[in-house]
């Protein structure tokens, strides 16, 4: 069955091996997660469960959410995040999952968010080439051609052209597990996470 804790990225830092190889990795603080509902294909058409993350006041709830702990009896969570299932959930309302359950594993999943960029032209976003940059030029930054004039007379859905950039939602899989420390929740992933510092992220386990 699959599991899952939530964290905050910390930042990147370095861990020396015995051996004296430096691995960059991604330091993420996690707390133990709270199951706080079940979800199963006879009531909701999947399988999943439901996980809380960082304790809260009710006050900084919405309603929704303040009556889904009102019915659990359990402290309320700022943070709410589903981990689907393709078996039945075989965990309870009010059980833990903790880095323990992590320590056995060599390698994660992990789900992030993206640093946003704001707005970027096509040269940024999708590696496009500048145009002659001499005097008179008038193609130094643009776009180019994005279509046909008479047929079809339209742009074609998924052109590559300027926009929003970064601010999704990105999945990494099989990431190594460099380090665990239990006492102070840090978990420390190779590589580098997506998000800045602060972000939420979700650590899988599909074994």
């Amino acid at each position: 069955m699959s599991k899952m804790i939530l964290g905050r990225k910390i930042g990147m830092t370095q861990i020396i091996e015995n051996e004296g190889n430096v691995i960059p990795v991604t330091a993420i603080k996690t707390e133990d997660c709270v199951v706080v509902d079940v979800k199963t294909i006879e009531k909701d058409g999947y399988n999943a469960y439901v996980l809380g993350f960082e304790t809260v006041k009710d006050k900084k709830l919405n309603k929704p959410k303040i009556g889904l702990f009102l019915k659990t009896d359990l402290e309320p969570k700022r943070v709410l995040k589903e981990c689907r299932l393709t078996k039945p959930c075989e965990l309870i309302i009010g059980q833990s999952i903790s880095l323990d359950d992590f320590e056995e594993l060599s390698t994660v999943e992990i789900k992030s968010r993206s640093i946003g960029k704001g707005f970027a032209g096509t040269i940024k976003r999708h590696n496009f080439s500048r145009g002659p940059m001499s005097h008179g030029s008038k193609n130094k930054r643009r776009p180019g051609s994005i279509g046909g004039g008479t047929e079809p007379g339209r742009v074609f859905k998924g052109t590559k052209m300027g926009g929003h950039m970064g601010n999704e939602n990105i999945t990494l899989k099989k990431l190594k597990i460099v380090r665990i420390d239990s006492n102070t929740g840090m978990i420390y992933i190779k590589g580098s996470v997506p998000g800045k510092k602060g972000n939420l992220v979700q650590v899988i386990s599909h074994n």
